[in-house]
């Protein structure tokens, strides 16, 4: 009976025709692709807490407020997670740097700088089909080499863009922080407690990225942080060389006892001097840039001028 049975699979199998097969495998193929795009569409709409435990309660919370947050790590956080590891191990180096940059941007505060690298990986990942059919399309097989370096160069300006929206922001920061300081120290001077100066502060800077982080400042100080705490996570948060000088003026003057309205007063004219010779230092750099443009428009203008004249004269008739 089992040899009748096998008989009879392999005589269907022979009368089965040669093009079925591929057909059949790739049915199979757009059939798995289609339920895995099913399954990362629900996993992305579907945004529930994980279960935790008492061990790992906190980084089950981070997780869940990066999965309500950021599209990408909800509908692809086993992806992100694996790429995450390798970036641990592979780029061990530069993660410090890449933390120091997220807390600088002002991005929420739940992303590791190993899952936020994986991150931009992915991206760029999910840009390499499109770079593929565009250059395999222009430049046929060889345009395979060039998708890749596209994808490469993606994911490294995807980083470079991180770095320079940190710089951007503690840039906004730096501008804005002697004005902060002023109203500190009036408000101090008005009577007020560092605490009450502060809140009022904070509450007039709105939005803005030096009312965010000096808010920040002040949730840790009323959640029972001390001062000097609440600074020093300010200046380890922003990692600048100037705010980590005026922050460590502070918390020294407050250790001597000096009356924090003068340090601000002091900070802020200091950070005035700064903002005064960076300025002035940019100026000076103008004229050394601006060097090499204007050779170029002033011998652009010479071939405009002359370019006609020696045409005229190589293509003249001879006698």
């Amino acid at each position: 009976m089992p040899d009748h049975s096998l008989n009879t699979i392999l005589l269907l199998a022979a009368d089965t025709p040669a093009d079925m097969v591929p057909a059949a495998i790739a049915s199979m193929v757009v059939a798995l692709a289609v339920f895995v795009l099913i399954m990362s569409v629900l996993n992305t709409l579907h945004s529930a807490d994980l279960e935790q435990d008492e061990s790992w309660r906190y980084d089950v919370n981070r997780i869940n407020e990066l999965r309500r947050i950021d599209i990408v790590y909800r509908g692809l956080q086993p992806v992100v997670q694996l790429f995450a590891r390798m970036n641990r191990m592979v780029f061990h180096d530069y993660m410090p740097e890449i933390g120091r940059e997220i807390q600088a941007a002002g991005l929420p505060r739940f992303w590791t700088p190993e899952e936020y690298l994986a991150k931009l990986e992915i991206i760029a990942l999910l840009l390499s089909p499109g770079f593929v059919y565009a250059f395999v399309s222009i430049m046929g097989p060889a345009g395979g080499v060039t998708a890749i370096v596209m994808t490469v160069v993606t994911g490294w300006l995807l980083r470079r863009r991180l770095a320079a929206r940190a710089r951007y922001r503690l840039m906004q920061i730096k501008r804005r922080l002697p004005f902060l300081l002023d109203l500190l120290t009036l408000l101090m001077e008005a009577g007020s407690t560092f605490l009450q100066a502060l809140g009022d502060a904070v509450e007039q800077f709105g939005e803005h990225a030096v009312g965010y982080e000096f808010g920040r400042v002040l949730q840790e100080i009323n959640m029972g942080k001390g001062r000097t705490g609440a600074l020093e996570a300010l200046r380890d948060r922003l990692s600048d060389d100037e705010i980590t000088s005026i922050v460590g003026s502070i918390i020294q003057g407050e250790e001597l006892g000096t009356p924090l309205a003068r340090l601000f007063r002091i900070q802020a004219d200091v950070l005035r001097i700064k903002r005064t010779q960076r300025a002035e230092t940019i100026a000076g750099e103008a004229g050394v840039k601006m060097l090499l443009p204007a050779i170029l428009v002033m011998a652009s203008t010479v071939l405009i001028i002359l370019g006609p004249f020696v045409l005229g004269f190589i293509y003249a008739p001879i006698g």
